[in-house]
């Protein structure tokens, strides 16, 4: 798959389709791949968030970055990942930058063990708990085309009914990034 320019790359916004569609594997490693993650760390930090998935900028591919300390040394891409183990389990709010305004009580694994390549090919392993281990599990949700809005429970829809109804008719589809 040839990657769009990323200079063009945004944040896709709900209910673009492509953030329904379950990602396909990167292939090709190296060049593109590492221009196309910075600007999505670029994206992420703009937006005052702490992770963002390929699908997020209207790419179909099994990619996310994230920071969950806001250090520039903590960033982290993942290309390919998979989730090896998960325990603990712990309820909080989730929100997401593709559905500004809407917040859900999300119950996650509150340690998890993930498998990843980096941008050049190399596999890594890496164990994260808390934030970070949320974090990576909401990433991976993007990745197989699940929202946190397809877990809200009725409380949940009830207090973001009318922020979902304002993002479906302010909707309109992006043209692509290349």
């Amino acid at each position: 798959m040839k990657l769009p320019n990323p200079a063009k790359l945004r944040i896709v916004l709900y209910p673009d389709p492509v953030l329904k569609k379950v990602a396909r594997e990167v292939g090709k490693f190296g060049g593109d791949l590492h221009a196309f993650a910075a600007r999505m760390l670029e994206l992420m930090r703009a937006g005052e968030g702490v992770g963002l998935a390929a699908p997020q900028v209207g790419v179909g591919l099994r990619l996310f970055v994230c920071n969950h300390t806001g250090e520039p040394d903590a960033d982290l891409t993942c290309v390919n990942p998979r989730l090896l183990d998960l325990s603990g389990a712990e309820e909080k709010e989730e929100g997401c930058l593709s559905i500004p305004g809407v917040t859900v009580t999300m119950r996650r694994a509150a340690r998890v063990v993930m498998e990843a390549y980096d941008l050049d090919g190399k596999l890594f392993q890496i164990t994260g708990t808390d934030l970070q281990a949320r974090v990576w599990q909401h990433e991976i949700d993007h990745l197989d085309g699940r929202l946190i809005i397809d877990s809200m429970s009725s409380a949940d829809e009830i207090a973001n009914r009318r922020a979902l109804k304002q993002l479906k008719e302010q909707y309109q589809p992006v043209r692509s990034a290349r």
